[in-house]
């Protein structure tokens, strides 16, 4: 119904309704000033409803600027540990890389001293290659073995060959070292045996990231202690080790 048929319908009802023309105009005066505070009225909630979402704006995008600036502090620091970590160039050098690989049950672990590689046998035709450092000449270690052991963060005891070989440097340690950053055998150490004799021979890490690629070791096998920790998740125990 349009304004105009309303305000008549009104003034209809007041006749009926008895009372005068004078006095439905005066009535009807006062109800045009009772509608405009009412439509003044229903502005508000919207002016309102525009400052809140104004101020739920503003809240958002405070909140997403501390978010970035976390980030970005984050950030900053993973990159300064990142340029003071001894590992860190040699873990891209010396990346893990999947290759073809054969003649070996899925599980065994492969060293070839001459190329400094290990390999784990990821599949019948797969294998996850290492870098490693190998023992020295006439202190390597050939054949097969079995892990017979695995610890993370081990304890270190030079052996008694190392001691007698060269006492100024091993014969501090004696009676060991604790695991640890500046422990020689690194984040992780497998343990080789042979049936059910240790053969002092381990897969471990190194505080000598640089050493990896030579065969400078007393016959262990070093390896970079993110890669280490890598394989020493998937080797299980009594998995077979064939070194060439």
């Amino acid at each position: 119904m349009t304004p105009f048929r309303t305000i008549l319908a009104i003034l209809a009802a007041l006749i009926l309704l008895g009372i005068s023309p004078a006095s439905a105009e005066t009535d009807l005066r006062a109800f045009k000033r009772d509608i405009k505070p009412s439509a003044s009225l229903n502005k508000t909630p919207q002016s309102a409803l525009r400052t809140g979402k104004k101020a739920k704006s503003l809240k958002s995008r405070k909140a997403a600027a501390k978010k970035t600036a976390i980030s970005r502090k984050i950030a900053a620091v993973t990159t300064k540990k990142a340029k003071v970590s001894p590992d860190s160039k040699y873990e891209a050098k010396f990346a893990p890389q999947t290759v073809l690989f054969a003649g070996y049950k899925p599980g065994t672990i492969v060293i070839k001293s001459a190329t400094k590689e290990l390999f784990y046998v990821e599949s019948p035709f797969r294998a996850t290659r290492y870098r490693v450092a190998v023992g020295k000449e006439g202190l390597g270690f050939t054949g097969r073995a079995t892990v017979g052991d695995k610890q993370e963060w081990p304890r270190w005891i030079p052996t008694a060959d190392m001691i007698k070989r060269s006492p100024e440097k091993y014969g501090k340690y004696k009676d060991g070292m604790d695991g640890g950053p500046d422990n020689p055998l690194g984040a992780r150490a497998i343990y080789l045996y042979q049936g059910k004799n240790d053969t002092h021979i381990r897969i471990h890490g190194t505080t000598a990231p640089q050493s990896i690629g030579t065969a400078s070791s007393n016959g262990c096998f070093r390896m970079i202690n993110a890669h280490v920790i890598e394989l020493f998740e998937k080797v299980k125990m009594g998995a077979e080790v064939v070194v060439l």
